[in-house]
């Protein structure tokens, strides 16, 4: 994917006239941009011992953004042209009308360097690939004879984004991403269970292409796959649960992070709406969103309104201090924009979102925890769920979980779910590990339609009172 760096003033438009048709369109208005963006992305999945498919793709566009009070006016387009942009402004113009707002204060526009700024597929050849995935289809094959189907996939892609302010600011970032995901099928007696496991990051393809990464990866599929092979039904009830370190993190993003999104609270549809400054967990619980740790999925120079990543406590020792802002949200919450303003892409406007967000660890041994357990579950990995913004409640399923009595981990189950909602499972954070993990670098959030890379994490945790559903014990 070897390719000229992307500069829109130099090939597309006069820097000069772009930003007097910007300054044309949010005259009046409180704030606004031109976002423009090209991105390219490749990705390949081996299946069943043969290349099930093979993908390619590629966009630019522009998105401009005109924004008074709670009304945004965007137009985007694909064609980064001169009229074109015309045309865009001409229907931002129509949003926000004459207005008599004031420039909000513009943003630093200074990017962090966070990762590579460099395509991650870069000088790897494709049949260098092809022969990758046909190695870890051999090398799982090979290590258990209950292997009857091994799917691989590798995917990198490149975001190259360049936002103009109608001050005159002007800040490019390049954001390449890679991930090796595998997922493992195992027989026995006629039962077939699965296992997967995976990774990635703002990171080069090379290093998730080494042995020392995939071949990890693979047996860790091929272990829970295995575990699986021998779980019984779930129970099912009300009970305590701990939870394992890293991506079952994902529980905490659903059920807590989306509730503490700025938009949601300025409209008051959150669970956490009015509560700031109050007791919102238990003692001890620290959440975290952070876009400045280095090579995340989550990470970002700078977020796509131009405003640099920060790392923004949210709820400090149980304490409710802070929540996730755009610059809209913020200034109309009488607040500070935190770097959490974030896009799809050129065709979606930006809104509150996560980047990476976790627990930090407490002080208690792991092993402790589960000791401690008399009659629960632990729950090490989670697959799908559903989770309702506005009051919390979520249900996530589990894909690795074992029962546990009198402080022995037993037998692996299967179908088991957990039900609860965010607000009172925070209430009820029993024991913090010390163990705090961030996931592999695997997460994608969605939220009204648009869909970012983002990070999960948190250390073992004992939460007491959760419904787990299943089949009776």
């Amino acid at each position: 994917m070897s390719r000229s760096p992307f500069d829109p003033f130099a090939t597309h438009l006069d820097r000069d006239r772009a930003l007097a048709i910007l300054r044309d369109a949010v005259a009046g208005a409180d704030d606004g941009e031109l976002f423009l963006e090209r991105s390219v992305g490749e990705s390949l999945v081996f299946d069943d011992g043969r290349l099930r498919n093979s993908g390619y793709t590629a966009e630019q566009g522009f998105g401009l953004r005109a924004v008074r009070g709670k009304v945004t006016g965007y137009a985007h387009g694909t064609e980064i042209s001169e009229p074109a942009l015309r045309r865009a402004a001409e229907t931002a113009r129509l949003a926000v009308g004459q207005g008599g707002g004031i420039l909000a204060p513009a943003p630093p526009m200074q990017v962090q360097p966070m990762y590579m700024a460099a395509d991650p597929a870069e000088g790897i050849p494709f049949a260098t690939r092809i022969e990758l995935l046909r190695r870890i289809d051999d090398y799982a094959r090979s290590r258990d004879p209950r292997v009857v189907q091994v799917t691989v996939s590798l995917a990198s892609s490149l975001q190259e984004v360049a936002i103009l302010r109608p001050e005159g600011g002007l800040v490019t970032d390049i954001r390449p991403m890679a991930r090796l995901n595998v997922s493992v099928i195992v027989e026995n007696n006629d039962r077939r269970e699965s296992g997967g496991h995976g990774g990635g990051g703002r990171v080069s393809l090379a290093g998730l292409m080494d042995p020392a990464h995939w071949q990890p990866a693979v047996d860790e599929a091929l272990r829970i796959a295995l575990v699986n092979l021998r779980s019984v039904p779930a129970p099912a009830g009300v009970m305590d649960v701990v939870l394992g370190p890293g991506w079952p993190g994902i529980l905490l993003h659903e059920a807590v992070g989306h509730g503490l999104e700025g938009d949601f609270n300025r409209k008051k549809a959150s669970a956490f709406a009015g509560l700031m400054g109050q007791r919102v967990a238990a003692p001890g619980v620290t959440v975290v969103d952070d876009g400045t740790i280095p090579d995340r999925r989550g990470s970002i120079g700078v977020d796509d309104e131009g405003m640099p990543p920060a790392r923004n406590v949210l709820i400090e020792d149980g304490i409710l201090v802070g929540y996730m802002q755009d610059r809209q949200n913020a200034r109309l919450m009488g607040v500070e924009p935190t770097g959490n303003g974030r896009r799809q892409s050129f065709s979606h406007a930006p809104m509150p979102r996560m980047t990476n967000t976790y627990m930090p660890g407490g002080d208690a041994d792991p092993a402790a925890i589960l000791a401690d357990l008399r009659d629960g579950i632990y729950a090490v990995g989670f697959g799908g769920g559903q989770v309702d913004i506005t009051n919390g409640k979520f249900v996530f399923s589990c894909t690795e979980a074992y029962r546990v009595r009198n402080g022995v981990v037993g037998d692996p189950i299967r179908g088991a779910t957990l039900i609860g909602d965010g607000a009172t499972a925070l209430q009820h954070v029993r024991a913090i590990g010390n163990d705090m993990t961030l996931d592999p670098g695997i997460g994608n959030c969605g939220k009204q339609g648009q869909w970012v890379p983002v990070g999960v994490g948190q250390p073992t945790l004992l939460i007491g009172g959760l419904t787990v559903g299943g089949s009776a014990a």
